[in-house]
């Protein structure tokens, strides 16, 4: 199983999901929220991270649906 970052980005269409490192878009949505919506499924079901990325490019928002230690270290 691929352990990809999925990543939402605009799009000149609306927002994209975006695989970490590939070239092409996995789909394109019209609304910054359905495109999340999508992008956190496949995060969950490839125990990855979620990264989502403002208008600007800056990524404000990023969650984690994999393997993570509880309690954290540090």
């Amino acid at each position: 199983m691929s352990h990809k970052n999925q990543h939402v980005v605009s799009h000149p269409d609306g927002w994209a999901v975006r695989g970490e490192g590939n070239e092409k878009v996995t789909s394109v949505h019209p609304t910054q929220r359905e495109a999340v919506e999508v992008a956190r499924e496949i995060a969950r079901n490839q125990q990855s991270e979620l990264l989502i990325h403002g208008e600007n490019g800056q990524i404000r928002e990023r969650n984690s649906y994999g393997n993570d230690p509880f309690p954290p270290k540090g």
